[in-house]
């Protein structure tokens, strides 16, 4: 499966450099993609995570991709926006909700690593996912200040939500705590050896 995705997050990444909405909003977006995926590839001899930490992992990689081509308040999402009602485009949101699917890594990395017991695994991966939002809200502030005008506006993608960034954070959490509810029921630390 991790080659599999790989493959696909390649194709995906070359796809999204093609053209997109805004040059500049791409690459920025793109950066952590391209960080993240590198450091799985970095890790993968070290240490292979369970097919399903690689393919929450993957959620957000793949989305966040896709967000970057078009610009996370561009991304066509109408059917979803219209079913639920929503003015907004909830794209981002779900994007925000992924990130919290790398909880579920940590904590399988922590575990069976054997750095901690299993409850403070699951909070340090909660509150590592919680510290990532944080930051990563700071640096769209940082760059929409920088840049200004249209790519600042875009990479924010507040879509005038003047609590655009605590909802952001809200829904980190929330895919953190999904996570790791999955990860109780999973419990991939039992099931692989110890590498």
């Amino acid at each position: 499966m991790p080659h599999f995705l790989a493959l696909a997050l390649t194709a995906l990444i070359i796809w999204s450099g093609i053209e997109p909405f805004a040059r500049d909003v791409w690459v920025a977006e793109i950066v952590p993609v391209i960080l993240v995926f590198g450091g799985l590839i970095w890790l993968y001899p070290r240490f292979r995570f369970s097919n399903a930490a690689y393919l929450l992992m993957a959620v957000w990689l793949f989305w966040h991709t896709v967000g970057g081509h078009y610009t996370f308040a561009n991304v066509p999402f109408d059917w979803f926006n219209q079913l639920i009602g929503s003015e907004r485009n909830q794209y981002d949101r779900i994007g925000h909700f992924s990130v919290g699917f790398y909880a579920f890594a940590v904590t399988e990395w922590l575990l069976r690593t054997r750095q901690c017991r299993p409850v403070l695994a699951m909070l340090f991966g909660l509150l590592l996912i919680m510290a990532i939002a944080a930051g990563y809200e700071i640096i769209e502030w940082l760059f929409a200040v920088y840049y200004g005008g249209d790519a600042g506006i875009e990479f924010l993608g507040s879509q005038g939500d003047v609590w655009d960034a605590q909802k952001d954070m809200l829904a980190d959490t929330l895919g953190a705590l999904f996570s790791l509810v999955l990860y109780l029921w999973l419990r991939p630390d039992k099931r692989l050896d110890t590498r």
